[in-house]
């Protein structure tokens, strides 16, 4: 489709630039497909190709994009927004769950006990994140050295654990 499209799809693009390293970020938006792919509430697909040059190495990445917002309740810049936004999601929970956790190392994997753990996870790093905590790993050897700092956090209202963290 985007090799050959029945109408030029609709591109976007951005530059950032962070220190010596620049990063481009294109989304190529069309409808097309709308009529031709049996998908309930499909309304645009896209194409992001994501390159970036740091250090005189080049890096590219592309992926697509499915969504059922309409062109005319999401714009392909506001499109390529919300794909970043995704990206902080995955930066901000995720990637602490794979990397502080180490999630994907647990051996726990029969019945519901690995859904309860995953549970547990977001809900310590949820009530970290309410308590402004700006790096998990760090609180978490905090927290491990004091349970009854531990506790605070469960029991105690935001701003008392705050001022025990500190």
């Amino acid at each position: 489709m985007f090799e050959q499209p029945v109408s030029a799809p609709i591109t976007v693009r951005q530059r950032n630039r962070h220190g010596d390293r620049l990063e481009v970020r294109e989304l190529a938006v069309s409808s097309d497909l709308n009529e031709w792919a049996n998908w309930p509430g499909l309304a645009q697909v896209g194409r992001l190709t994501y390159s970036c040059r740091c250090k005189g190495k080049v890096s590219r990445e592309t992926s697509y994009i499915v969504t059922s917002l309409s062109a005319q309740e999401a714009t392909p810049a506001q499109l390529l927004s919300l794909t970043r936004g995704h990206w902080g999601i995955e930066n901000r929970l995720h990637w602490v769950r794979d990397v502080t956790f180490d999630e994907d190392r647990c051996q726990i994997r029969t019945g519901a006990a690995p859904q309860v753990m995953a549970a547990l996870r977001n809900l310590v790093i949820g009530m970290l994140r309410l308590c402004k905590t700006h790096n998990i790993a760090a609180a978490l050897r905090t927290l491990a050295g004091s349970p009854r700092r531990a506790l605070t956090l469960v029991t105690s209202h935001n701003a008392t654990f705050r001022a025990i963290m500190k």
